[in-house]
């Protein structure tokens, strides 16, 4: 099922492959901004000789054609970084962008997918079938992979795969299971309307900070007492703003917060007990109530054919105990909406290390990674490629 001449060609290019996740690494571009990582990509394809065009504003879609007729298989790499600080500033590739940091792998992921891309450009005769490499900008916003496939990066295609370096897992393990992998992530925001006045005259007031932190209070019994227990769910409020001083009752109240879950008939459910919840309590103080719920990301659920296909390249490729089972999490990909024009599946290959103080949460100022985890990725995008074109001869 794997090509041992890719396994070879992730090997001999592992020392470019640290140092080109280093150089994304030293020079982090947050989500619209990423025009010198789009650049670098082009010039990198340029002298691999494999045909690109960009996407607007930034962005890249890339065709490695096979020289055999077959199916095309997409492989997406997403490049923004975060508005976090580097933490780890002894490290010699530490970001050189005050407040900005890859906090979450994706420098990693754009290094991968480059190696991959050159390995299966070395055999590309070989190969019964396309591979199209997505250099997705804006993951992190959950914007960019609907933006890439607006400008044609599904089109023809009959198979997606991505890859997520993940810390909370030993480095080389691979997780892929079928089913859910990501939650869908939502917004939400609830305004309430009081009536302001002094604060030495509450009883000529409706006050809306009461009314905000009545609704905080009791909006978590949506989950803990209106869901199946089955179907795991987070709301979380995340933000609350209200009143203007300290001897006023406050007219306005803003919360803000996020709805996680897997299964979509619970998300509906959600969104239709925050503004029950919001219409119910702001009447029982006479005040207004206005829910503005905005549907980001869609779950991220792997294809079982796919995701049994990951497994199994994981295995050939690596030994049968690099197989890992990772529990669904809460955190949200817009790799699902590639997910929705073809079958595909989503791994997370660890670089988690104790040794290495790699074990930070994602998002985190001192968040690093293995970089001995670089070549299992860079393998797994090459050789699922290689073994999904073979299997659909």
């Amino acid at each position: 099922m794997i090509h041992n001449g890719l396994k070879e060609l992730i090997e001999a290019n592992s020392d470019e492959l640290t140092g080109l996740r280093r150089r994304f690494h030293r020079e982090p571009e947050v989500s619209w901004e990423e025009f010198k990582t789009t650049q670098f990509i082009c010039e990198y394809l340029d002298g691999l000789g494999i045909p690109y065009r960009r996407t607007e504003p930034t962005g890249v879609i890339a065709e490695i054609a096979g020289g055999k007729a077959g199916n095309t298989v997409a492989l997406r790499g997403d490049m923004d970084a975060l508005q976090v600080e580097e933490l780890n500033t002894d490290l010699p590739y530490a970001s050189l962008e005050s407040g900005k940091m890859h906090a979450c792998g994706h420098d990693a992921h754009t290094a991968m997918l480059l190696i991959a891309a050159k390995a299966l450009n070395e055999i590309k005769e070989e190969l019964p079938g396309n591979v199209r490499l997505l250099f997705q900008p804006a993951e992190e916003i959950a914007e960019g992979a609907k933006m890439l496939v607006e400008q044609g990066a599904m089109e023809g295609v009959d198979n997606v795969f991505g890859i997520h370096i993940w810390s909370q897992m030993p480095t080389h393990k691979v997780s892929c299971t079928p089913g859910p992998s990501f939650a869908s992530a939502d917004i939400f925001k609830v305004i309430f309307k009081g009536k302001g006045g002094h604060g030495a005259m509450p009883h000529d007031c409706i006050d809306a900070a009461v009314v905000a932190s009545s609704f905080v209070m009791n909006v978590q019994s949506v989950v803990s007492r209106t869901i199946d227990a089955q179907h795991p769910a987070v709301l979380t409020i995340g933000k609350m703003t209200v009143g203007t001083r300290f001897n006023i009752i406050a007219e306005n109240a803003l919360i803000e917060g996020t709805v996680r879950c897997f299964n979509p008939e619970t998300r509906d459910h959600i969104e239709e007990q925050l503004q029950h919840y919001a219409e119910n309590t702001a009447a029982i103080y006479g005040a207004g109530a206005r829910v503005e719920y905005i549907r980001g990301t869609r779950a991220v659920n792997n294809d079982e054919y796919s995701a049994q296909l990951v497994q199994k390249v994981a295995s050939e490729a690596f030994g049968e105990d690099v197989l890992f089972n990772e529990k669904p999490t809460m955190g949200a990909e817009d790799f699902s909406i590639y997910l929705d024009r073809a079958p595909g599946s989503f791994a997370l290959v660890g670089s988690g290390n104790p040794e290495k103080d790699t074990e930070w949460a994602h998002h985190h100022g001192k968040f690093n990674i293995d970089e001995d985890a670089l070549s299992t990725g860079a393998e797994l995008y090459a050789q699922y490629a290689w073994a999904y074109l073979n299997e659909k001869l």
